[in-house]
């Protein structure tokens, strides 16, 4: 009896998944012409809007900590007052995070060159907010290019690439016991998986807060989550390292200028002013763009729903049509949905769009979405649109992706039990009949 327990197998109810035949021209075809002019002017005014609304925040938060006191507010005991103090700063680096957030946006746009027509415009604009941000611009921007190029391959891809099966030093796949796509899998092997990817609520939750608050440092310094074929000292401010080339070593060298000056403007800062006045204003809400920012390109191009290709099956509409449209903050109701979108320029609701084409700015990026959606939906193809974006969300999808397989073309996240949520399918014939990928199954 306790063998047949062992081998009773678990079987996972997948979702199709159409995978998209559309070339480029199709896709590119379904976008409207004037969203593709960028006005400097325009792109300017939400750089200054964004300043505008940092220099409200603060003078706001500013004038109302002059009244937490007890002159003004009668409260039970002192540490009210410095609990009180503390929620409005805290309120204050949320909203500013965001906005940072939203700037971050805006230097991206200058490394498509979707910030205006002129190179030297963006390259200036782009280096200055992004130094700013403690970002290397165009080291990133470089690699981000590279992302861009081959978003979804497994082998080429530069960010948030899945770990195979044999990276994590998993059980081998084993075809008595499961199916290659994750359709089933035996109890027995499950709770082996289980127990060797260490898939606990707790080690869960914390591993999540590590990723959100050091994630971006991870990356640029060390190449977490990056591409598992590069070099193990892999990072961005080497000029040498293999993401560039000998022609970007000037630039990389300008990159870590800026980054330097902005470690001695922040220590600077310390020296006359006080690390608390300084992490209060700046590095608080500094965290927290950080945090938004992995928050939402982790949520991007992470999802049980989504493919990952290897050389055979990747083509460029494929891999541009790996990420999903989420709503920034829309699980908190209509009002924070707005926020999050209004605050960050929307980068994570119209991503799908920004990946069919990078040069679109993204005050257009929100009619082209809804133009690529009526394509999409055309062709048959699952909607791109994943649950709202957030920490119960970063949570579920951390839990659900655990790991893909050493072999296939096309691939779908395992969670720890050996079970995959997608089931790739296609279009076998000009009737529209679509086959499901029984051999992936």
């Amino acid at each position: 009896m306790a063998q047949e327990a062992c081998d009773a197998k678990i079987t996972a109810g997948q979702i199709p998944f159409l995978i998209p035949t559309l070339s480029t021209r199709e896709l590119l075809s379904a976008i409207p012409a004037h969203c593709y002019k960028r006005s400097v002017i325009r792109s300017m005014s939400y750089v200054i809007y964004d300043f505008c609304l940092l220099a409200a925040f603060y003078k706001l938060a500013g004038f109302l900590d002059t009244y937490i006191a007890p002159e003004y507010i009668a409260l039970p005991g002192m540490h009210m007052y410095t609990m009180l103090h503390f929620a409005l700063w805290t309120l204050y680096s949320f909203l500013s995070g965001l906005v940072m957030m939203g700037i971050w946006v805006l230097a991206h746009e200058c490394g498509h060159q979707a910030f205006s027509d002129y190179r030297a415009v963006n390259h200036t604009i782009g280096w200055i907010l992004h130094s700013g941000l403690g970002v290397l611009y165009h080291s990133w921007r470089i690699s981000h290019a590279k992302h861009h190029a081959s978003n979804g391959h497994m082998t080429q891809d530069q960010v948030f690439v899945p770990k195979t099966r044999s990276q994590l030093g998993l059980p081998a796949f084993d075809a008595s016991k499961e199916t290659i796509g994750g359709a089933s899998v035996t109890e027995e092997l499950k709770q082996q998986l289980w127990e060797a990817c260490g898939d606990s609520p707790i080690g869960a939750g914390l591993a999540v807060a590590k990723y959100l608050f050091v994630g971006w440092f991870a990356y640029i310094f060390w190449n977490a989550s990056g591409q598992h074929n590069y070099p193990r000292a892999t990072n961005h401010f080497n000029p040498s390292a293999v993401i560039f080339a000998p022609r970007h070593r000037i630039q990389i060298m300008i990159s870590t200028f800026g980054y330097v000056l902005w470690l001695a403007a922040i220590c600077s800062a310390i020296h006359w002013n006080g690390f608390t006045a300084v992490f209060r204003v700046y590095l608080f809400p500094y965290l927290w763009a950080n945090h938004w920012l992995i928050l939402i390109t982790f949520l991007q191009h992470t999802d049980p729903l989504l493919p990952h290709y290897r050389a055979s099956d990747y083509t460029f509409p494929r891999g541009a049509l790996v990420t999903l449209d989420r709503s920034l903050l829309g699980g908190g109701g209509r009002i924070m949905g707005w926020l999050g979108a209004h605050l960050t320029h929307g980068i994570s609701e119209t991503h799908v769009a920004h990946h069919v084409s990078s040069k679109i700015p993204h005050y257009h990026a929100w009619e082209v979405t809804d133009a690529l959606r009526k394509r999409l939906a055309q062709a048959g193809l699952t909607p791109l649109q994943g649950r709202p974006g957030g920490w119960s969300e970063m949570y579920r999808v951390y839990r659900e992706c655990k790991f893909v397989e050493d072999e296939g073309g096309i691939v779908f996240y395992k969670n720890a039990f050996g079970l995959a949520h997608t089931q790739a399918v296609f279009v076998e014939n000009s009737a529209g009949t679509t086959v499901q990928d029984n051999e992936k199954a």
